[in-house]
């Protein structure tokens, strides 16, 4: 009955013997009521480190769970950024290949007019992924580590069965299949946070998660278009894409459920992470309700502006010259991905959470400035149509980056409340694209004329002046905001 102390001396070495024990302790103290207290003194420890020293008596585990408690941290982390990355990188292929068809035609709906399909499809497909995010508050937030794996293998699968249907079904009703492929998908990005969450190099693996959708959607778009130049139709493509990412998507999960849990080390500097019943989600906005809303409010503008330039991307990019050029949309991304990131990985520099909160706020802020800068500069024809559109893309993810991983992450620990930055993460997303939703239903029934181009630029201004004003009013809030005593 004493395997989990025998196993937790075992891993145990010079560098680690505290977060063994501490380990040790809470076992013991997590003993059934039904079985009585356990028996755990140090001349018992001392009889199980030597019984330990007979192979037989080894306790068999996790490979790479074992060696992931004892690895040094250059190697955990790169470990844990390559799975997540993975994962998520591959996730894309289910989601985002279907957006580079043309998918012509047209359909009319009753009281609201004309609309083109593929915008009938981009919007069924944001509406279950905007649905999944709000039924993700609930699930991302109370479900148990031990669960996460399977349930993103779940969401992959109804996503896929969704993709099937936009191939089977004819004309516009392939609008069931997108609703029904985006409806798992929005839990995704915070089941696989869940797993990086909580830990002091938690700024750098949050970054390295976040290259992944910097960098999938040009990417997967590249794979749709070649696939459908090999002759694949518009409606199959994107099922037969899902299909060639599901192997490596599958390898990076199981990769990602043999991570071990953070360590008391990571607890004392990020703050215990557990979830979070309804009475706990709903305690804890309330004790910061002013600067959430604030950060929220400028997450749904960034989510709307990030949303359109990735969904239209074939379409801004004809009307700027690039129309033959299909790798565009992946190589433009690279020195987006590149900046944004090395500005969130710097945060792990500070080790002061509200330090490193307020450093974060900053960096959006000065994102939200490089939008209307470079839209401005763009117009007045001093620089290009290339340099803009990476201009602006650097911008948007200078400040749609750090909502995915740093920010929630610090402000938790800033706070010093026991709390999950899943369930953060999954608010602010369920949100953020309920106002792409409405941008698009905006530009389609409010301005259906006017092109793609001057809209998206008319936008850049106005969300950009948006988010410098909410964001300055949050870092306000949060530098004054006290820490909370925790008791748990």
């Amino acid at each position: 009955g004493f395997s989990p102390i025998y196993v937790a001396v075992l891993r145990c070495s010079s560098s680690a013997s505290s977060r063994a024990l501490h380990r040790t302790t809470d076992h013991v103290a997590r003993s059934p009521p039904n079985r009585g207290p356990r028996k755990c003194s140090t001349a018992y420890l001392c009889r199980s480190v030597s019984r330990l020293n007979d192979p037989a008596e080894k306790p068999k585990g996790n490979v790479i769970s074992r060696w992931l408690e004892t690895a040094p941290p250059a190697t955990f982390t790169v470990y844990c950024v390559t799975a997540a990355f993975s994962a998520y990188f591959c996730m894309y292929g289910f989601r985002k290949p279907f957006a580079v068809g043309k998918l012509p035609g047209a359909v009319s709906l009753p009281w609201l007019g004309s609309l083109d399909l593929k915008t009938l499809f981009i919007l069924a497909q944001v509406l279950g992924y905007c649905s999944s995010k709000f039924l993700g508050i609930k699930i991302v937030s109370e479900i148990r580590a031990s669960r996460r794996a399977a349930a993103i293998l779940a969401c992959i699968l109804v996503s896929e069965i969704g993709l099937v249907l936009f191939g089977l079904l004819p004309g516009p009703y392939r609008a069931i299949g997108m609703l029904l492929n985006g409806l798992p998908l929005g839990m995704i990005w915070g089941l696989i946070f869940g797993f990086l969450e909580g830990r002091k190099v938690s700024d750098f693996l949050g970054a390295g998660l976040s290259a992944s959708f910097i960098l999938a959607s040009g990417f997967v778009k590249s794979v749709g278009k070649s696939t459908l130049d090999a002759g694949i139709s518009e409606g199959w493509m994107p099922s037969l894409v899902g299909l060639m990412f599901a192997p490596a998507l599958f390898l990076s999960v199981w990769l990602l459920a043999q991570v071990p849990p953070p360590t008391k080390e990571d607890e004392a500097a990020r703050t215990r992470r557990a979830p979070m019943d309804a009475a706990s989600r709903r305690a804890f906005f309330r004790a910061h309700a002013p600067g959430l809303v604030a950060l929220i409010a400028a997450y749904v503008v960034l989510t709307a502006l990030r949303d359109f330039r990735d969904n239209f991307a074939r379409e801004l990019w004809d009307a700027l010259g690039y129309g033959e050029k299909p790798a565009v949309l992946a190589t433009s991304e690279v020195p987006v991905a590149i900046g944004a990131l090395t500005g969130v990985a710097l945060m792990m520099a500070i080790r002061d959470n509200r330090r490193a909160l307020l450093a974060t706020h900053a960096l959006m802020a000065t994102g939200a400035a490089l939008v209307a800068g470079s839209t401005l500069l763009f117009q007045l024809g001093t620089i290009g149509p290339m340099p803009w559109m990476i201009a602006v893309g650097l911008g948007l993810y200078m400040g749609y980056v750090p909502f995915n991983c740093v920010l929630f992450d610090r402000l938790i620990a800033t706070t010093g409340s026991v709390a999950t930055a899943g369930f953060l993460i999954t608010l602010a997303d369920a949100f953020g694209y309920l106002g792409s939703t409405t941008l698009l239903l905006g530009k389609s029934f409010g301005q259906p004329k006017l092109a793609w181009l001057p809209f998206f630029q008319g936008f850049s201004y106005v969300g950009a002046g948006l988010c410098l004003v909410l964001f300055g009013f949050s870092a306000a809030y949060f530098a004054r905001a006290k820490r909370a005593t925790i008791t748990a």
